[in-house]
């Protein structure tokens, strides 16, 4: 049956069918071979819709509202002015001037691809015009831009917290301090490219204009805010923030910075419903197929065959980091969180392993695979956005890809670089 499967869900990946459908597809023929027929089918379609039943998964669609809101208004431009003002004029301070952008709106928006369009959009040729290949300046963007993946709040995070029944909450908070960790690594590496190839710097802003980009610049602000502070102090569930975070958008963008007008609420409205329905499509396909291959036992199986039971904790940690990256180097992100984490879950379950740091790993991995050849997701973006061939997309990669796959072995040596914040506000 497994075989089967696999091979049907190749065939039509192969095809070019959308993920979905290999997905439904092994899933049917799965729950035919295990039942004997169709006659009990309402079973599965139950299990479908039960995946899009937790509430927390309310907080996906007002993430990604809220991302749109601000993509389409002036929130991601303050804040890159606010950043530039500060270390535009350093050694590599414009490379490092994006990296920090894109994480200060990846803990705005909580999406990967937002944050390409938002920040690499103004800032790709400001570094072209100070000097910087292009090959460099995308791969920095796309890899960057990942950093949204770790930063709260995570769309990543969300999917991984419903699936294995961890704290949302809990996950956001441990995903600041790996964050950090991978913008100081991407910011110290800017600097040394910027040193060896000679690009100048910018000009160093006065502290008036400084103070002007702060000021211009605490209205977007107050998203982290409203995220982190909320949920740390107990003012709000990730469900409720994620609520708060598209009121302050709206009144942010159409009522202070007057950005938007209502006749754009369609626009945003339809984008988001989109985007949101084909992640809860892959929600509900993704759990019905999950429990096809844990009822028919197929995990426990995997797992036995390639010894991970018995490899211990760095092990397992060591085995989920591979077939996450592997994964993602291929099929979308949320499909490989909703089809592997199931299939590691006994494992993780035997090992004892803290189900937020594996959560961490995971979707740090999911970073890694969305920005790595051939067919990672945020390669696909940059290439639609700035209108460049994939191979001039994917040249500058490797050096950010090994930074990432060094921090996720530090994070497997030093787990509390993910689980200090989190302990801190949990325990």
């Amino acid at each position: 049956m497994t075989t089967i499967m696999v091979v049907t869900m190749i065939a039509l990946l192969l095809l070019g069918f959308p993920m979905m459908v290999p997905l439904i597809t092994a899933a049917v023929i799965g729950f035919y071979m295990m039942f004997n027929g169709f006659g009990q089918m309402d079973t599965l379609i139950q299990q479908m819709l039960a995946g899009i039943r937790p509430a927390s998964l309310i907080a996906v669609p007002m993430f990604i509202l809220a991302a749109d809101i601000m993509t389409r208004g002036q929130s991601a431009n303050r804040l890159i002015d606010m950043v530039m003002s500060f270390i535009g004029h350093i050694k590599g301070g414009l490379a490092v001037s994006t990296a920090a952008s894109c994480t200060l709106f990846g803990a705005v928006s909580g999406s990967t691809q937002a944050t390409v369009v938002a920040v690499g959009s103004p800032l790709r040729p400001k570094m072209l015009k100070a000097g910087y290949s292009d090959s460099f300046t995308l791969a920095l963007i796309i890899n960057a831009s990942d950093i949204a993946f770790l930063i709260p709040p995570s769309i990543g995070m969300i999917i991984y917290g419903v699936i294995s029944g961890t704290s949302i909450g809990e996950l956001f908070i441990a995903g600041i301090g790996p964050g950090l960790l991978i913008l100081f690594m991407f910011s110290a590496y800017c600097i040394v490219y910027a040193i060896v190839k000679d690009v100048p710097t910018e000009a160093r802003a006065s502290w008036k204009t400084r103070a002007i980009a702060v000021k211009d610049a605490l209205w977007p602000l107050g998203f982290p805010v409203i995220i982190v502070g909320g949920i740390y102090g107990g003012v709000f569930s990730p469900t409720e923030a994620a609520a708060a975070c598209v009121l302050y958008a709206i009144l942010l963008e159409f009522v202070v910075f007057r950005s938007l007008k209502m006749s754009d609420i369609y626009a945003i409205a339809k984008s988001t419903g989109l985007i949101t329905a084909v992640v809860f499509i892959l929600v509900g396909v993704g759990n019905g197929f999950s429990w096809i291959i844990s009822f028919a036992q197929i995990p426990q199986a995997i797992l036995e065959a390639v010894g991970v039971n018995e490899a211990g904790p760095t092990g397992v940690l060591i085995a989920i980091c591979v077939s996450f990256f592997i994964a993602c180097m291929f099929v979308d992100p949320i499909v490989v969180i909703l089809v592997l984490t199931p299939i590691f879950a006994p494992a993780i379950a035997a090992t004892g392993l803290d189900p937020v740091l594996v959560g961490i790993l995971i979707t740090l991995q999911v970073a890694i695979g969305s920005a790595t050849p051939p067919f990672g997701c945020d390669i696909f973006t940059a290439i639609a956005i700035f209108k460049r061939p994939y191979w001039d997309v994917i040249k500058g990669t490797p050096p950010f890809i090994l930074i990432l796959v060094l921090a996720a072995a530090l994070l497997i040596m030093f787990p509390q670089i993910a689980l200090f914040l989190r302990d801190v506000a949990f325990r």
